[in-house]
């Protein structure tokens, strides 16, 4: 029997979107779908809401619920990974409120950063206990990576977990479809061409009829930047550096070192910049899960319509090997030439029989890449900190970080990274 396993399973609304839609994917039929989750609870509720979709659409998918996690894994031809390691309480909040009392900001810290840093410092061993697993008892399978730090992990599963894994974010998706509403424009029959690094990847061309569309959609821009709106920071980059970023204003706010400025604090509200915007996202979350919970586990009539995430179009275009086209995260194997080969970067990719085909890109144009550089020089000394186990490389990612190093001085991040590394303790044993 073919096998789909989903690590994190206990995060119960992304495997309905995910796991619902391969249940409803006619090329999917017959498969297992493993899930396996730490919250054992978490995991009979997701057991549960995917049995009621079975049953509601009449699927031949098989739904089956595992406590040992290489049983899970065991003759897997897909892994789709969404794990969290250390969650909202303790660890996110951690990653909030130490910087906070240096006077470091962040909005939603798990992706570079030092939010992000430390999230794939308690992260990247647990994957590689994955690709051990993985390589002992489905070394074949292909690895569909949702967990962030996308570019990092991504990237570490490929170079040190030795599984073919491809990241996959869902920014290039919405990028057209958001902009072109926001703008009030018609997005039928455009054509565009996106590449970079994850969340900070380059809108490079959009057309209509091989009509450029870049002079309208920065003119309107301009004139939207005129009131506030929610996606200030992305306009103000596309008109200052040209091109427009797939990932949220949010994000970006703190990708570079532009907007969260304790000497300009009129920013934060000049571009409507959300500070601690993820923890608040978790409480609602959280606050919210006891009703979501009674109607997703408990309707066994439970409906599903086949979502935006890719990884059913992926596993459907290599059972059928009808070609399907997507952003993924890859190695940068010569993918983008003004990027560093060791970096994970995010091009489009041809899915087929034969797997993930990532394609050419070239060049970006001379900013978007030194932007770009600027977030994988972190990345990479992560990657160190993580695989040599040197803290000072911890230190080094840090002073690299773009926001952390525009805010703080380097005795100061030092100091921060040492009770950041003292209060995440179980987390982060190798580093005490």
């Amino acid at each position: 029997m073919n096998k789909i396993t989903f690590i994190g399973a206990g995060s119960t609304v992304f495997a309905k979107n995910v796991l619902g839609d391969c249940m409803g994917t006619a090329a999917l039929q017959g498969f297992e779908l493993a899930l396996f989750d730490i919250d054992l609870e978490r995991l009979e509720d997701s057991r549960r809401m995917l049995n009621n979709i079975k049953a509601s659409t009449g699927s031949t998918c098989i739904v089956k619920a595992y406590t040992d996690r290489k049983e899970a894994l065991r003759g897997a031809k897909y892994v789709i990974n969404a794990i969290q390691v250390g969650g909202y309480d303790p660890c996110t909040i951690t990653d909030f409120e130490i910087p906070k009392k240096y006077g470091l900001r962040q909005t939603i810290a798990d992706t570079v950063g030092i939010g992000g840093i430390f999230r794939n410092l308690r992260t990247i061993p647990v994957m590689l206990d994955f690709a051990a697993d993985i390589r002992e008892v489905c070394p074949d399978a292909l690895f569909l990576n949702y967990t962030n730090p996308m570019a990092v992990l991504t990237n570490v599963m490929n170079t040190y977990g030795g599984v073919q894994t491809v990241g996959l974010c869902h920014s290039v998706q919405h990028c057209i479809p958001g902009l072109f509403e926001a703008l009030g424009m018609d997005q039928t029959g455009v054509q565009a061409k996106i590449a970079g690094i994850n969340h900070m990847a380059w809108l490079l061309e959009v057309t209509k009829d091989g009509e450029d569309l870049y002079p309208e959609i920065k003119r309107r821009a301009a004139e939207k930047q005129k009131e506030h709106h929610h996606d200030m920071v992305r306009y103000e980059m596309m008109l200052k550096f040209g091109y427009y970023i797939t990932e949220s204003s949010e994000h970006n706010a703190e990708y570079h070192p532009y907007f969260i400025k304790r000497n300009y604090p009129e920013l934060i509200e000049r571009f409507q910049i959300p500070l601690d915007e993820y923890p608040r996202r978790c409480v609602e979350q959280i606050s919210k899960w006891k009703q979501m919970r009674e109607e997703l586990v408990h309707d066994t009539a439970l409906h599903h319509e086949r979502s935006h995430e890719y990884a059913s179009y992926i596993l459907e275009a290599i059972e059928t090997n009808v070609p399907f086209k997507i952003g993924g995260n890859v190695l940068n194997t010569g993918l983008i030439t003004n990027l560093p080969r060791e970096a994970c970067v995010e091009v489009p990719c041809l899915i087929d029989a034969s797997g993930v085909t990532p394609t050419y890109v070239g060049d970006l144009p001379p900013q978007c890449a030194a932007l770009n550089r600027t977030n994988i020089n972190t990345q990479l000394l992560t990657i160190e900190a993580a695989t040599t186990g040197k803290k000072e490389h911890i230190y080094h990612a840090a002073m690299l970080d773009p926001h952390t190093s525009a805010e703080l001085s380097m005795d100061d991040i030092v100091a921060m990274c040492d009770e950041l590394i003292a209060a995440h303790g179980q987390w982060l044993p190798e580093f005490k």
